[in-house]
């Protein structure tokens, strides 16, 4: 084998590893996004059921209701158009209460109630994630002061 086909090789060798390397960081970041859905959206069919994904809503009155002895909690979640109902069962976040805007990250069961990971309240009266402000500055909703 002359030097040149062994460049040759080389360089072959070096263009399928970059290949691969790229094909397999293009797969991991595809699995790693999580796409924000509304409640709406939830209903109308287009959140995934197998995929972990992230939900955002208004909190319902009077929705909250707790398992006596253990950490289960249940509530609703609206966009003023639509509601899904959320299953969590770690601890609720401090600033967590009805009648505020959260985000709840985790994946949908067969019953169509929303099993949370992870539940994240806003941090102030004058705060609303960007995604649920959106989701909800066309359903009529009086919605908060934004920062300016």
């Amino acid at each position: 084998m002359t030097p040149r086909h062994k460049r040759m090789w080389g360089v072959g060798l070096v263009l399928i590893g970059a290949g691969v390397a790229t094909v397999l960081g293009l797969q991991a970041f595809r699995e790693n996004l999580l796409y924000f859905y509304t409640p709406s959206q939830i209903s109308s069919g287009e959140a995934p059921t197998a995929r972990v994904f992230r939900i955002g809503g208004l909190v319902l009155p009077n929705s909250v209701s707790r398992e006596p002895g253990s950490l289960e909690v249940s509530f609703v979640l609206s966009d003023n158009l639509d509601t899904v109902t959320v299953a969590y069962s770690k601890i609720l976040p401090d600033l967590f209460r009805e009648g505020q805007g959260i985000i709840a990250r985790g994946k949908l069961n067969d019953n169509g109630v929303f099993v949370a990971e992870e539940v994240l309240a806003k941090h102030d009266e004058n705060y609303m994630p960007p995604e649920l402000a959106e989701a909800l500055e066309g359903t009529g909703h009086p919605g908060q002061a934004k920062p300016e």
